[in-house]
């Protein structure tokens, strides 16, 4: 299928790479937009805007109605979701395929299997890879079980998606409560999914990912990247290949984890780019 019209359900500097990017293929871009980003600069870079609703990402750039309605308005090929937002949700996906529009990233079924962080890690230890101990929380007295048995402290994350939103460390069981109060409120505000789960905090360690790259047939993978140079989980600097990794320093050559991956990828014919990551500490190595 030809792509022509791209829908673009996102905000800022990711909308306008986006904008940018479908320009210099001599694509037509039409942005979603809130009411507070009507005159925005990706807004103005855009063919067309189409308004999604008021600022509340949860009644715009979260609205999975609201977003197909805008791209069914003006007739779009496909729908980029940028990042965060909806374009780890599976519905989206699904929802696409029914109304006939090319979504820009994985498929339902691979969104399912590692767009929920739980199930993926499920998939990852089926898979027999190492992960972070840990696992899904309910409530407080669920997550002070899980906490006392791994030990203090912990790390609460955000089930329906990354970027460092509904993450909090948490020191102590009295910190527990109010940190996970407000993670859910994190999580649920950027994906719509209030889910968090718990980890064992890796105190000193570094952030190395990845790179995987696939077309729906072969998939590569693009080398290793680190990414430990963070503000409040958000990078800032990432440097390849990442440097000061030997071969030994996390127990198993590099060369295999990156194949296992491949492989594992390949498997779910994986078709949009990615990234899978893990932290290093001393000699252990994490799948997340």
């Amino acid at each position: 299928m030809t792509i022509r019209r791209v829908f673009i359900a996102n905000r800022g500097e990711i909308a306008a790479r986006i904008i940018r990017t479908c320009q210099r293929l001599g694509i037509e871009t039409v942005l979603g937009v809130s009411t507070a980003d009507e005159d925005s600069t990706p807004a103005r870079l855009a063919d067309q805007t189409v308004l999604l609703g008021p600022p509340p990402s949860a009644q715009s750039y979260l609205d999975i109605t609201r977003v197909i309605d805008g791209a069914k308005s003006c007739a779009a090929d496909a729908l980029h979701p940028g990042y965060g937002f909806l374009s780890e949700n599976a519905a989206i996906a699904r929802t696409c395929t029914e109304n006939n529009i090319v979504f820009i990233g994985p498929s339902e079924a691979q969104l399912r299997a590692i767009g929920d962080k739980l199930l993926a890690r499920d998939n990852a230890e089926a898979a027999g890879l190492p992960i972070v101990p840990g696992g899904p929380v309910k409530n407080a007295s669920d997550a002070l079980q899980l906490a006392e048995t791994l030990g203090w402290p912990i790390l609460l994350k955000a089930v329906g998606g990354g970027g460092g939103r509904g993450m909090k460390i948490v020191h102590a069981a009295a910190e527990l409560t109010q940190a996970m109060d407000l993670a859910m409120a994190e999580a649920d505000n950027a994906f719509g999914d209030k889910r968090i789960y718990l980890e064992r905090y890796v105190a000193r360690s570094r952030h190395v990912e990845v790179q995987i790259l696939a077309d729906g047939s072969n998939v590569i993978h693009l080398g290793t990247r680190d990414c430990s140079i963070q503000r409040r989980y958000q990078k800032l600097v990432e440097e390849a290949p990442a440097p000061g990794l030997s071969n030994l320093q996390c127990g198993i050559p590099w060369k295999t984890p990156r194949l296992d991956l491949v492989g594992i990828l390949r498997i779910r014919d994986w078709e949009p780019s990615s990234s899978c990551s893990t932290v290093s500490a001393k000699n252990f190595i994490f799948w997340k």
